[in-house]
């Protein structure tokens, strides 16, 4: 769909962004023509830097960006050199006790000596990400609504998830930084007399809003990125437990919610199509043709690329920022969305009304979603 919107939307996952900025080079060298880009977490870290770059300049950032944080001494062990499990966990293990450079760095606060009844609200200190994201993004473009933004984030004394959004308010590092709020090891961000913490907290994805706030009059293409995967094998030892469950937690129940969010919607456009078929003396009532303006939705496209697993990867590999792993990632994204834009057959729209979804899940083959197809259905490969 040539005149769509395109959006591009990205989960949260920490040192796994490195993936989404992989899969931007790719997108980006295909067609660079963007017009909204969602994220939670480190998802909205890289769409703060793709929205708040000119488009020549944001695989260039992106690149200064992960190269940044995984320029500590801990992390900068070459990849090739022993074990590389145990190259991450001492990766791993330089980040909780150092930090990570322009990102955080640990709280020096004799305070946390007290345990759960320390006067403090996490471990570490988040102001190296505010100079980060001074120094590489570019806040006055972001709010020349050049590419909407939208980054997600939880009120903490609500629980409810909010999503600051550039066509309703100026969006500056707070914002971002508050959208990857994680506690307890990052501290909620304070912005207009409310606290937030990290979106992944209630939702680690932003389909669902992206697909809420999109006008239903216009047809739409997104590309969703995501950096956990629900499906997995089953665990066999401790570390494996504490991955699998993090999988499953940060996972959302992505293709669950993408195909309950596809059926009701599809369903909304069947009704109207029905309608559409009622004698003229009905469709010519005026509550008739609002329910059915209502209902109509125009041609979405829901193209779904997930990470997955490398064997080295243990339950730290969202905090494991080794220059090894980060390229890893990175040329993982890249290489997945190449091999997703080689076949066109994969992704070829029939531009039905409604949702149409493709899974891009196995390296292989598609598992692809039309309007009017029963969720019980198989979904063909074509």
């Amino acid at each position: 769909m040539q005149s769509a919107d395109r959006a591009l939307v990205l989960q949260g996952g920490g040192a796994l962004g490195a993936y989404q900025a992989g899969v931007y080079e790719a997108m980006h060298e295909s067609d660079p023509r963007l017009d909204w880009v969602a994220g939670v977490s480190i998802g909205a870290i890289n769409a703060a830097l793709i929205a708040g770059n000119a488009p020549e300049h944001r695989v260039a950032r992106l690149r200064e960006f992960w190269n940044l944080v995984s320029s500590g001494f801990g992390q900068q062990v070459p990849g090739g050199l022993g074990d590389r499990a145990l190259l991450n966990q001492w990766s791993a293990a330089s980040a909780v006790l150092f930090g990570i450079p322009g990102f955080f760095q640990p709280r020096r606060d004799p305070a946390l000596l007290l345990g759960g009844a320390a006067p403090v609200t996490s471990y570490y200190d988040t102001a190296p990400l505010k100079s980060t994201l001074e120094r590489l993004v570019d806040f006055d473009r972001i709010n020349r609504r050049e590419v909407r933004l939208s980054v997600g984030a939880v009120n903490v004394r609500t629980g409810n998830s909010v999503y600051f959004d550039n066509t309703v308010q100026a969006i500056g590092p707070e914002h971002i930084m508050a959208s990857g709020a994680l506690p307890p090891g990052f501290a909620a961000v304070h912005i207009d007399g409310e606290d937030y913490w990290d979106g992944g907290v209630v939702s680690n994805t932003p389909l669902q809003y992206v697909l809420d706030v999109h006008p239903r009059t216009r047809p739409l293409v997104v590309l969703q990125v995501d950096l956990f995967s629900a499906r997995g094998p089953l665990p066999r030892t401790l570390s494996e437990v504490a991955q699998r469950q993090k999988d499953i937690m940060y996972s959302s129940r992505t293709r669950m919610n993408t195909d309950a969010m596809s059926a009701n919607v599809n369903l909304q456009q069947a009704l109207a199509d029905l309608m559409a078929k009622l004698p003229p003396a009905l469709q010519g009532d005026p509550s008739v043709a609002a329910l059915q303006a209502q209902l109509t939705h125009q041609p979405i496209d829901i193209v779904h690329l997930i990470y997955r697993n490398r064997p080295y990867e243990q339950d730290s590999k969202d905090y494991e920022f080794s220059r090894a792993t980060v390229l890893d990632h990175w040329e993982a994204g890249t290489r997945d969305m190449r091999c997703t834009l080689a076949h066109p057959e994969w992704l070829r729209s029939q531009a039905h009304n409604g949702v149409t979804t493709f899974d891009m899940s196995d390296a292989h083959a598609a598992r692809v979603r039309r309007p009017g197809m029963d969720l019980g259905d198989p979904a063909p490969a074509d």
